[in-house]
């Protein structure tokens, strides 16, 4: 049985905004933009065959935590992560005022 997560440190340059991101094994988005691309079915399993970008369409608050909801423009799969202290906060007010 394969585990739901798996580690992988990986830098990438973002395919939306071009940035260049360091991975730390959790970085799943660019903390530019918030976009991401979908390439896993589990978190880090690289076993996603799509390869859309992940747009982020809304945030979701919880307590302190803020939730980045991205859809795939590929094939609409939607997908909730965890925004990071190095994402760019003006990015997400920007998203949850949107009201998408």
């Amino acid at each position: 049985m394969q585990k739901k997560f798996q580690r992988m440190t990986e830098d990438f340059v973002c395919e939306h905004c071009g940035a260049n991101v360091p991975g730390n094994g959790y970085t799943n988005h660019c903390p530019e933009c918030l976009w991401s691309k979908h390439v896993d079915i589990n978190p880090g399993d690289r076993a996603a065959t799509c390869g859309g970008l992940m747009e982020p369409v809304s945030i979701e608050k919880k307590g302190d935590a803020w939730n980045i909801i991205q859809k795939c423009i590929g094939c609409g799969f939607v997908r909730k992560n965890k925004a990071d202290e190095r994402d760019n906060f003006e990015k997400i007010i920007e998203i949850s005022k949107m009201g998408r």
